[in-house]
This record gives C-alpha cells, structure tokens and sequence, in this order.
C-alpha cells in the first residue's frame, strides 16, 4: 500500500500536515475528509525519510522531552482514558514542536485506522524499534499501560547510566584540555623566544631545551598543516569506522582499553540485560527481542556475539550455554539466565543481573574517577617538569659559563 504526504485543515481553519498509507490519493482523501480535515495538498512517497527531513528544521528532542511524553502517556492510559484522547491531550502540553508535531501526526493515523505501533514506526528517529515493539506487545496483550511504564523506567536508567559516565570523565577530560592548551602555549611561543636569547648569547642549549624548541618552531612555521593534517586524520578513522570491519575492528578494541575496557563492557552487559529483560517481559517474543538488543548494544562486536546467540536460540539450544560458548559475558551473568531458563523466569533474573551491575558500574566509575585524577596530575606534572627543565637548565649552563 503506498504512502502519502498530505497537507490539510482542520475545522477551525488550522493547517496539518502528515503521513498515511492508502490504497490511492482518493482514498486518503475521503478518509480525512471523514476525520474532519480538508485536504489541501496530497503527494505519494515510497517511505518516512522524507517526512523526518521536514522535521528536521525544529529544534532535536532531548531524553527528557521523550520521558516526559512515556510517562504521561502511561499515567493518562492508565487512568482509564482512551488513546486517542490521551494523544490529544498531550499534545497540548508538550513544549518541543517537533515531538508535538510527531504525536499529532500519530494520533491522525491512529484516528484514521492505523494501530498505535504502527503509526510510532513512522517516525524512526524520534521513536525507537524498542518502543515500538514494546507498544506493539502491549497492544496485543491489553496491558499497553504497563508496557509505557515498564519503557518510560528503562529510557530513564539508560539517561541516568549516560549521565554517570559524562559525569564521571568531565573532570578529568577538563583538566587534561586546560592543561594540554596552557602546554602548546607556552611551547609555541614562550620556550622559542626564551631558546632564542640563549643562542644569541652563546650558550649551548641541553637536549630537553632544543626539543621543545624544535616543536615550538615547528607548530609556528607549519599549524595550518598540522590542522589540516589532523583534520584528515580524524576523517579518515571516521570513514574507516563506517565500515563493518572497521567499527568491528574499533569496537573490538575499545573493550581491551586499560581501565576504561572493562567499564565499557559493563556497561554494554548492563544494557543486554537491561533492554532483553524490558522486552521478554513485556511480550516480544525472544528471536525479536535479541534482533533489538543487537542494534541497541552499541558495540558492534558484541552485537554480532549476540546475533550468534540468537542464531543457537533458533535452532533450539539454551540462551546460557550460548552465552557460556561465547566468553564474552561473565559467568555470574550466564549462570543467573541458567536458573532463570530452569525457573521459566529469565527476564526477572535478567532484571536483577541489571540491577546488580548498575550498582557495579557506579563503583567502576567512582573507582575509576579516583584512578584518573591522579595519574593526569602526574602527567601534568612530568609536562610541567620537562618545561622547567628546559628553561632553567640554559641558566644554570650561562651561571657556570660566567663563572669561568
């Protein structure tokens, strides 16, 4: 069935604009004529990109605009109030136009005989798969209300988890910036001037002076192409990274990092346990649900571990001993989807297996925050070494000269 772009008024004269699937533009038109709009402008369009590109002139929609809109839209189903209602009133209190703009486009194609997944899968970029086969399951199981609030809790940890970790590397990020600028100042233009009267006097520079002297010149004669240099440098892993075995090869590199490797690691087993509990609870049946844990893992190299689970769970063996073969989750891990495959209870043991590294993981980030302060300290301070040395060492050589 084609897709089309419309743009309408509705009853109080107020311009609408959205997608739909109909049969032709007749159709279309008949059936907003019957919802209460007049059709003003109709175009065919084989998918939604299009319509995301209109979007795109708003301003982006943040975590907490998209929690707010789970949240209330929980609490208003679960009331007892209708879906479409609750969508209407909604769209009254929501602040970001394009978010309000996507839920009045939704609730049209649900007024016009869409289901509510199915008009959410029109907007990808606002709305992702895991929503959308959340609200999907809790269609078919009437417990749409608990589906919302079970989504609205798993956004707000996977916000909170993002937040520790910035949290935790801003300081430190911070500190290493200040310094490394205070650094390339004072090499490009302060240690040249200062080498610069030493050898007009005669006096013979010692090795760390004549280093950073040649880095400072060097940064003088040739930033442009330094810059530039960098530039490609950074283009070229960013293209290299777009390819699959390129993000494999980085992904898989990331996790094998010193101290922050095994961070990464957590948190990725974190979010597997976390987003296949949300889903197994919720109704998706388990082959879907490891689809969607694939793409929301955020390291390509796991992702494929876990389509090779899904592949073992397809041909029927056991989700444990596929992660057991795999190596790449920790045995407590694997041996709490065990119990909970023998229990017939695997989402529950996947929850507390979240549970329990979100407390793991805030001890790793604090332990972590500990680790880094320190060592970027001792590093700031060997920089910070290595430049006095460089200048008082000339004077001490031009004191001895002098001397004698």
């Amino acid at each position: 069935m084609p897709t089309y772009l419309y743009k309408a008024r509705d009853s109080f004269g107020k311009p609408v604009e959205g997608v739909m699937e109909a049969p032709a533009k007749e159709a279309l038109v008949e059936r907003l004529h019957k919802m209460g709009y007049m059709t003003t402008h109709v175009t065919e369009s084989g998918s939604t990109v299009r319509r995301e590109t209109v979007f795109t002139r708003w301003r982006g929609v943040s975590q907490e605009d998209k929690l707010s809109f789970y949240v209330q839209l929980s609490n208003l189903i679960s009331s007892g109030i209708s879906l479409l209602t609750s969508l209407s009133i909604l769209q009254h209190h929501l602040d970001n136009p394009r978010l309000k703009e996507a839920v009045e486009d939704v609730a049209r194609n649900v007024e016009g005989g869409d289901s509510f997944s199915r008009a959410l899968s029109r907007h990808p970029r606002l709305f992702p798969p895991i929503f959308v086969n959340l609200v999907e399951a809790g269609e078919t199981s009437g417990k749409l209300d608990q589906v919302l609030a079970r989504y609205a809790e798993y956004t707000d940890y996977q916000a909170e988890l993002t937040q520790k970790i910035k949290g935790a590397v801003f300081y430190p990020a911070l500190l290493l910036a200040a310094g490394l600028l205070v650094t390339l100042y004072v090499v490009t233009f302060v240690i040249p001037q200062f080498a610069e009267i030493f050898l007009k006097l005669g006096v013979p520079l010692p090795a760390p002076t004549l280093f950073l002297y040649a880095v400072g010149t060097t940064v003088q004669r040739f930033w442009h192409t330094l810059i530039l240099a960098a530039l490609a440098v950074g283009a070229g892993v960013k293209i290299y990274s777009d390819t699959p075995a390129g993000k494999l090869r980085i992904d898989r590199l990331k996790l094998k990092l010193p101290l922050a490797g095994s961070l990464l690691r957590l948190v990725a087993v974190s979010r597997f346990a976390r987003t296949l509990s949300t889903l197994v609870e919720s109704g998706v049946p388990i082959l879907r649900s490891f689809e969607i844990v694939r793409k929301v893992t955020g390291n390509e190299h796991l992702a494929r571990v876990i389509e090779n689970i899904r592949q073992a769970v397809e041909r029927g063996e056991k989700i444990s001993e596929s992660m057991r073969v795999s190596a790449e989750f920790p045995p407590d891990v694997t041996q709490m989807v065990a119990v909970g495959e023998e229990s017939g209870d695997v989402g529950e043991m996947l929850y507390k297996a979240s549970v329990y590294y979100d407390r793991l993981i805030a001890y790793r980030v604090k332990k972590l925050t500990i680790a880094l302060e320190p060592l970027l300290l001792v590093v700031m301070g060997g920089i910070v070494a290595l430049i006095m040395l460089s200048m008082l060492a000339p004077i001490f050589d031009m004191v001895r000269h002098l001397r004698r």
